[in-house]
């Protein structure tokens, strides 16, 4: 990193999305220096997840306009603010979208990973120190998204949320391990724990979904049963692990009922990725009585509510619920980049597609097709 940019405001691109629903714009942005406890990142990949897409439509949230969107990134650390310590200019980088302040209860405690100072906050474009952005175009202030807003060739980050990692990992890969890979990879190797020789149901094999079963098949889970309304994605989710399939439109009875019959009473553990509340349920419900273990995941719509009857609880099934699959940002990235460094973890499967920045909107276009699990943005081209 060059010295002579420490201190000063950078020119740079930026997919900057104006309003809602519309194709992102290049636009030159200038990015201001960190203030205390924050980065300022260099980011060289960055990839589109599905939550980028949600909030770049504005469905069912405070529409915030104009903002630069982006989560999923690999970067460099251009130059740290005041008060800083754990990261220095040169140092190869992922930020999050979630933070670890390392103070708060929750960061002191073993069992949790929802910061109270950094956790994820949808709704605010300006960064916590001053209530400002450190973007802007000719003056007029280009709002942040969940504190990251990587879809830029520089972005200031709370320190918090930047995680280090080990320089010699290719960012290029280990940049989808800021958000849905980790969400599905944690649910099922730190939650649902399931042990070697065991079976996973898995409800939804979108992104995480399918990294749901890659920690199935991290943990030696044998049987691996993928649930999904779309048939056609069976064949892809083979590559993760799964070698059982069932599409509940095939069966006039509750797929829960299904997977019971299948496993000779339930299965040992069901993760669901998918936010719908029938799948919620049928996750719990397919759960062996005794020791069956379901994880919820995907994010249902604000006013849901599902019910099941008590007697399932009593009959010994556990239903737990997990945020970024309770990985702790700093303290536990470094250590998943690693399993994928050591051939435990394989990343390439989840990249189905790469563009140059300046075609970011395809990137867009692939997801909203559904034809791309993840797609690489190679900045500065």
């Amino acid at each position: 990193m060059s010295s002579s940019t420490v201190g000063q405001v950078i020119k740079c691109k930026a997919a900057v999305s104006w309003e809602a629903g519309k194709p992102l714009v290049i636009e030159e942005v200038e990015v201001a220096p960190p203030q205390a406890g924050e980065v300022r990142l260099k980011i060289l990949y960055t990839s589109l997840c599905h939550t980028d897409v949600y909030f770049w439509e504005a469905k069912g949230q405070t529409p915030l306009f104009p903002r630069i969107f982006g989560h999923e990134a690999g970067g460099i650390v251009e130059s740290v603010g005041e008060g800083v310590t754990h990261l220095k200019p040169g140092d190869h980088a992922l930020p999050v979208f979630t933070g670890e302040c390392g103070e708060c209860p929750h960061c002191k405690s073993e069992e949790s990973n929802m910061c109270d100072l950094l956790r994820i906050n949808t709704d605010r474009g300006v960064m916590i120190h001053d209530s400002q952005t450190r973007f802007s175009i000719k003056g007029q202030p280009i709002y942040h998204f969940v504190g990251t807003s990587t879809f830029s060739e520089y972005t200031v980050v709370h320190a918090g949320c930047v995680a280090k990692v080990n320089p010699a990992a290719p960012l290029d890969k280990i940049c989808v391990l800021s958000c849905g890979i980790c969400t599905g990879l944690g649910a099922t190797i730190n939650v649902a724990k399931p042990k070697p020789g065991s079976s996973v149901a898995i409800f939804g094999l979108g992104a995480v979904g399918l990294a749901a079963a890659e920690g199935a098949r991290i943990s030696g889970a044998s049987r691996i049963i993928g649930v999904d309304l779309v048939s056609s994605r069976f064949e892809e989710a083979k590559k993760f692990g799964v070698n059982e399939f069932v599409n509940p439109k095939d069966h006039d009875k509750p797929v829960q009922e299904v997977i019971a019959a299948m496993t000779n009473g339930g299965v040992d553990r069901a993760v669901e990725c998918t936010g719908s509340i029938q799948a919620m349920i049928s996750a719990f419900e397919c759960v062996h009585d005794g020791w069956g273990v379901a994880v919820l995941v995907g994010v249902p719509n604000k006013d849901d509510a599902f019910k099941t009857h008590p007697v399932n609880f009593l009959n010994e099934r556990t239903l737990k619920g997990t945020f970024y699959g309770n990985y702790k940002p700093r303290t536990d990235l470094p250590s998943v980049v690693e399993k994928y460094m050591n051939g435990e973890l394989e990343l390439e499967k989840f990249i189905t597609h790469t563009v140059p920045f300046s075609e970011i909107n395809k990137a867009f276009d692939y997801m909203l097709k559904g034809e791309s699990i993840r797609c690489i943005i190679r900045m500065g081209e």
